[in-house]
């Protein structure tokens, strides 16, 4: 038992003298640059239109994403069964 407990020593003592040979510049991050908030494709509310315009807008645009990601998994299924189907 007071082998392995040798042999752990020497490891910690290789490894520890290994790390202070090491020289590593450690680059120091500078200032944060200034972040611009830009909101690529969000649009403001349209208060001249009616609230009802509104969220039919809104209404339409989550239902063409909906059925996108709806595509976009038939595509993935096809693509799966069409490349496990020579293999069985």
């Amino acid at each position: 038992m007071h082998d392995w407990k040798s042999e752990l020593d020497a490891l910690v003592a290789e490894t520890m003298a290994f790390a202070k040979s090491l020289k590593v510049d450690i680059e120091r991050p500078g200032p944060h640059p200034k972040v611009v908030d830009e909101r690529v494709g969000l649009s403001l509310p349209d208060y001249g239109a009616s609230e009802r315009d509104e969220i039919r807008k809104r209404v339409e645009c989550f239902k063409a994403h909906q059925e996108r990601f709806m595509r976009e998994r038939e595509e993935y299924a096809d693509s799966l069964l069409r490349r496990i189907r020579p293999i069985t």
